[in-house]
């Protein structure tokens, strides 16, 4: 299955470096789309030009607003955009409360992060694949349906018309 990379992604980290390095990392991974951002509040004004992101990969604690109030303000306009949490804070509640609140996952900063990360994003590119197939299937079996009640109204109205005539 050829994966769908050009989705937007969305990296919002306050760190400059880090932030660098895990946007460097997806584009060196095949993920030409994306943007950085070195707050949540840089994130939102973003959106409100229009943008809809596939995916925003964010940090929790950063200056001013944090990840899990990004997550909330963006997922009410925008349920469809998944989260991924990379962050240093391996507090429990905390990674369950972002997957409570419709993240996709949380992953600990670690050594093995970015292919962590690139893994997730592949399985989010496979979903999205696979959304796209359901959604062409459905209108083709709509499509199918259509023709076929319009087959049987042909057909009923050219019995009628032939009964008339004889």
């Amino acid at each position: 299955m050829i994966l769908n990379k050009t989705y937007l992604i969305y990296v919002v980290e306050d760190n400059k470096i880090l932030n660098r390095v895990t946007t460097e990392f997806l584009k060196k991974n095949g993920y030409t789309n994306v943007k950085s951002f070195h707050s949540g509040e840089e994130c939102l004004e973003s959106l409100k030009k229009g943008e809809i992101p596939g995916v925003v990969v964010e940090d929790y604690d950063m200056n001013g607003i944090n990840g899990i109030d990004v997550l909330k303000i963006v997922k009410k306009k925008l349920q469809k955009t998944q989260f991924i949490f990379l962050t240093s804070n391996d507090d429990v509640e905390i990674a369950v409360n972002t997957i409570k609140y419709g993240a996709f996952d949380y992953i600990v900063k670690d050594k093995m992060a970015m292919e962590k990360l690139v893994y997730k994003l592949d399985m989010l590119s496979e979903f999205f694949l696979l959304q796209k197939k359901n959604t062409q299937a459905g209108w083709l079996r709509i499509a199918l349906i259509v023709v076929i009640i319009l087959v049987v109204f042909l057909s009923a109205f050219l019995i009628y018309v032939l009964a008339l005539l004889n």
